[in-house]
């Protein structure tokens, strides 16, 4: 099966009671037993409801995994894969990445005696001298959040499989259309469903998608003793997003690819990151491991000139300031104030996120009407 009709179809049924081409949404705590231990399958909804069971079943067909889980948040995706891990273990993270995901290691699992070592990861060979007896778990982004940075997922791979580490891959980003990590040779992709894979800015939720059984079996009971689970009516949501998932980053890759040529030739903008342009560190990484390049693109003002940042995204009227990305709307944000701001400053610029960085997630709107926003905004 194709990965567009993957994601319509793949590891779906029609519903056994009505024949309902949608799953319906079992809005249920319980489920009623004919003896003690003797259901069909679902006994509480923490454990299971069999709306999410369809998600999860569509996230590991369209990530070509075996296993799929749905969590309340990307965050709480995260915090099952971090507890696999116990005090002592070390982890080496890329150095360019989500705030949240940075603020929970060095707030929450450093205290508990995990060590990380956030490492700029556009090299493999550079990974494993950071590598010791300690190490369990290697953390990517690609592309990252939000230098647009590319990392070889593949090469990654064969250093965690020499090392028998666990490699994790963020694919939010990019999403399965355009990158599927596992048959590059990750052993988990987590995705914030809130973003693409929702693809309405209506509901937030987390997956984890594996091939292996044992693996799966370890996140799955991890799930189901914290909790963390998303309900049945955000499952559906989920699952209506991704059958236009393939359509939607047609169009986002499209907006994506425009915006950044235009923001490139624009003379108040210093750099556009975007792994498109044939001179962006990685190019030819992002080009034999992606499908397209995506619609997030990263820019900042000549000058490094913060106030000129502020003034640019308040003026924009049809791309949103706000949180978040991967809606079918155009939104803008600033890194240093909003999604990165707890990652110290010092930290953040040594990567690049400096005051003057924007950030778009470009949207499925008229191109033309993005572009003559910008144009407006930045004068």
């Amino acid at each position: 099966m194709k990965f567009n009709t993957k994601t319509i179809h793949g590891n779906q049924e029609h519903d056994k009671a009505y024949g309902a081409v949608m799953p319906p949404i079992y809005q249920t705590t319980t489920y009623a037993q004919s003896t003690p231990g003797g259901h069909k399958g679902y006994e509480y909804s923490r454990s299971g409801n069999p709306t999410r069971t369809a998600l999860e079943n569509s996230f590991a067909s369209i990530e070509n995994g075996t296993h799929g889980l749905a969590f309340a948040s990307g965050l709480a995706a995260i915090d099952a894969i971090m507890k696999l891990l116990k005090p002592g273990d070390e982890v080496i993270s890329t150095n360019d990445l989500y705030g949240g995901t940075y603020r929970l290691f060095t707030k929450i699992f450093e205290g508990f005696g995990i060590k990380f070592h956030f490492v700029g990861m556009e090299n493999a060979a550079k990974i494993e001298s950071y590598i010791n007896k300690n190490t369990k778990l290697i953390w990517v982004e690609t592309p990252t959040n939000p230098m647009m940075n590319i990392i070889d997922i593949k090469a990654t791979a064969a250093v965690s499989k020499k090392h028998k580490i666990i490699l994790a891959v963020d694919n939010t980003f990019a999403t399965p259309y355009l990158q599927q990590p596992l048959d590059l040779g990750a052993d988990i992709v987590m995705h914030s469903a809130t973003k693409y894979l929702g693809g309405h800015s209506d509901v937030v939720m987390g997956a984890l998608i594996v091939k292996e059984k044992d693996l799966a079996d370890r996140l799955y009971f991890i799930q189901n003793a914290s909790g963390a689970v998303c309900g049945p009516q955000d499952s559906f949501l989920v699952l209506r997003g991704i059958k236009t998932l393939h359509i939607r980053m047609q169009r986002h890759c499209e907006n994506g690819k425009a915006v950044a040529e235009y923001l490139n030739k624009h003379p108040k903008i210093e750099n556009v990151y975007w792994p498109g342009f044939e001179n962006h560190p990685n190019h030819a990484i992002a080009k034999a491991q992606m499908k397209d390049f995506g619609g997030m693109v990263s820019f900042t003002t000549k000058g490094n000139n913060y106030k000129e940042a502020i003034k640019i995204v308040e003026n924009l009227k049809i791309f949103t300031l706000a949180e978040s990305l991967g809606g079918v709307e155009s939104l803008a944000g600033h890194p240093a104030s909003m999604t990165h701001a707890s990652i110290p400053k010092e930290e953040r610029e040594k990567i690049g996120i400096v005051d003057s960085l924007i950030r778009l997630s470009v949207g499925i709107e008229d191109e033309e009407d993005l572009i003559a926003d910008l144009k407006q905004a930045i004068g």
